[in-house]
């Protein structure tokens, strides 16, 4: 299923689910880089599976190589795939766990709902509002062409920012965004996002409790 995020031509759609409290949005960022936002996706529940995920997976903190150093990087995380779909970043090979039940379920959850395949999952771990994740896309070639990338997002809400590669159209309001996401909430990028547009979690000093975020993915062999 390679399917954009959704057809139509307003670019700042808004639809309420009648059944649950979920509000889904969709953003036309231009040039065909789209987003698709459903806040509250996951529900109540979302509290429970964080703990579980946090119980139950084997959590690391590998380093990669910035500026000639190795230096951890702000965070835990797991990758998990079908066999095969292995990532290369920062001169490193991640091989992927076999799915575990719980992630195994939530894949096929996420894919109902976002309407596009994935066979790989990296988890991350944000245990307070010093961990982090640089700006950066998601553009590895083990991706593709235009990939689609969804985020689940449990516990505290963190803020998600967007930008525009051109530093020149990122000074304007329209190019840039931010989502505080967590407490169950789900964002599909896809289209040309990856090629045009980076990303980040910033560090806070606010006190903030721990979030746990799974970014599906389809890796193709390379």
């Amino acid at each position: 299923m390679t399917m954009p995020c959704k057809a139509g031509t307003d670019p700042f759609m808004q639809q309420n689910d009648l059944f649950s409290n979920t509000t889904k949005q969709f953003f036309d960022l231009g040039g065909g880089a789209e987003i698709l936002y459903w806040k509250n996706w996951m529900g109540a529940e979302q509290a429970e599976l964080m703990r579980q995920l946090i119980k139950e997976l084997p959590w690391q903190q590998p380093e990669i190589r910035v500026a000639g150093q190795n230096i951890a990087i702000p965070r835990k995380q797991c990758w998990y795939g079908d066999a095969g779909a292995q990532m290369h970043y920062s001169g490193k090979t991640f091989l992927p766990l076999p799915w575990s039940p719980l992630l195994s379920e939530l894949r096929a959850r996420v894919v109902r709902e976002c309407e596009h395949d994935f066979n790989s999952v990296l988890v991350n771990f944000y245990r307070n509002g010093q961990d982090s994740v640089g700006w950066h896309a998601d553009d590895e070639p083990e991706l593709g062409d235009k990939p689609s990338i969804a985020s689940l997002s449990l516990g505290a809400k963190r803020r998600f920012q967007i930008k525009h590669k051109n530093k020149m159209l990122d000074k304007t309001d329209r190019t840039r965004l931010n989502f505080e996401l967590g407490e169950g909430d789900l964002l599909l990028m896809c289209g040309s996002i990856q090629e045009s547009w980076q990303h980040s979690i910033p560090k806070t000093q606010k006190l903030v409790g721990p979030r746990v975020n799974l970014t599906f993915r389809l890796v193709h062999k390379y």
